[in-house]
């Protein structure tokens, strides 16, 4: 018999996504200002930070590994303690970080190495906790449920957005270089020890107490993974991928596109980008409860043809100058991202039983997010620095749309009837 976590629990796993895209929305919205301090001046200093990003998202199928057998053998709650309190050590060194006027090329090797000691450790976060809301809520609330863990990390780049645009408004280049660019760093830590305060509280998921008494758990996640779920693996890095794409380049590459292709200042590009974060955060909740009634691939194939029309037209608009049109691709890019991150929480995890869920969970995410997601944003910059096609970023998104499509018309309906 299922039964559901507390509300408390559900309320701690889902509020605590905030962290790991907090963090990762900062690097890009403070991207700009982050080529400044640890790659020194010239043109190239953008794409050689955004290519760190890039470099730090492999980190993240490594991740899913090491922390999906943790939490397929010790526990869900015993791995998010784990990872967040490594993200916690990681954004604080960050803060405390000397800059490349105090010691030249050697400060944006350091930064790199950090990001990739915080994409290891987020390599099962995001994942381990739809797992969770996933195996703790009542059956017939899972989307909604499964989409408040979008909905809160939204919230964590909507806070990432803000804290960078009012210390970038709040201060002097001079003194932002200097020292200012630590805050969101240090707030960030401040948030995740936060976080890892909050989980301590959490129950364990009934899924793996299920597992406990029923001695199902596997003796290699990994292995168990592969060997039986490789239908639901590729299935999940389909979803995944659509959502890492609309989200990395429809909303978190946003900023950087406004100021380098829109010409408009860092300033006015991080308040647009935080108008798209509230767009997102309404989003998602709504998507999550129509994915409850009429199914997850009703939902997922209309998202998919969404994605494939839109986003060059968006881009177009957003390279245009004018801020009436920015905002009006922002928004339109932000409600298809969070609509495909709402329904592809809850149909990634059902794509697997629970025993090895987190594991193969994770594992297909971080695949298409270290894809799709972590290189993307660079690949856009590139080819937009390259080829001076505004549209590119978006014809990006419409190509992995029209690829992920056949699977969803073809994959089975998950939701429960």
């Amino acid at each position: 018999m299922h039964r559901p976590i507390s509300r408390g629990s559900l309320a701690v796993a889902a509020f605590s996504t905030v962290v790991e895209w907090y963090d990762f929305t900062l690097y890009l919205y403070f991207a700009t200002v982050l080529a400044r301090v640890f790659f020194g001046p010239g043109e190239a200093s953008l794409l050689v930070t955004l290519g760190g990003f890039a470099i730090a998202y492999l980190m993240r199928p490594l991740g899913a590994i090491f922390f999906g057998h943790i939490g397929d053998r010790k526990g869900r709650r015993h791995m998010l303690l784990l990872s967040v309190a490594l993200m916690t050590a990681a954004m604080l060194s960050t803060a405390m970080l000397p800059t490349y006027a105090q010691i030249g090329p050697a400060a944006g090797v350091l930064l790199v190495l950090l990001r990739c000691v915080m994409g290891f450790s987020v390599g099962g976060e995001y994942t381990g906790v739809v797992a969770y809301l996933l195996e703790g809520a009542e059956p017939h609330r899972r989307g909604l449920i499964a989409s408040s863990a979008s909905a809160a990390s939204e919230v964590g780049a909507l806070l990432a957005v803000g804290v960078s645009a009012l210390t970038v408004a709040s201060m002097s280049e001079p003194d932002l270089a200097s020292w200012g660019w630590r805050i969101p760093f240090f707030v960030g830590a401040a948030l995740a020890g936060t976080v890892w305060i909050a989980r301590s509280t959490m129950e364990e998921s009934p899924e793996f107490h299920r597992q406990v008494r029923e001695q199902t758990i596997p003796e290699s996640p990994l292995r168990h993974s592969l060997a039986n779920h490789r239908g639901g693996i590729a299935r999940a890095f389909a979803i995944s991928a659509l959502g890492s794409i609309t989200y990395y380049v429809g909303i978190t590459y946003v900023p950087a596109f406004l100021t380098s292709a829109g010409s408009l200042t860092e300033s006015v590009s991080l308040w647009l980008s935080t108008a798209a974060a509230v767009v997102v955060i309404l989003v998602t909740p709504l998507t999550g409860i129509l994915s409850d009634r009429v199914g997850r691939k009703p939902a997922l194939v209309v998202l998919a043809l969404g994605s494939a029309v839109l986003p060059m037209t968006m881009f177009a608009l957003m390279a245009s100058g004018s801020h009436d049109q920015a905002l009006i691709g922002t928004f339109v890019l932000a409600a298809l991202a969070g609509g495909v991150s709402a329904v592809g929480a809850v149909a990634t995890a059902e794509q697997f039983p629970g025993e090895g869920r987190v594991t193969g969970l994770a594992l297909s995410a971080t695949m298409a997010t270290a894809i799709f997601g972590g290189l993307t944003p660079y690949v856009a910059q590139l080819l937009v620095e390259r080829t001076g096609w505004t549209m590119a970023p978006g014809a990006m998104i419409a190509l992995v749309s029209l690829c992920v499509l056949p699977v969803f018309l073809l994959m089975k309906e998950t939701a429960p009837r």
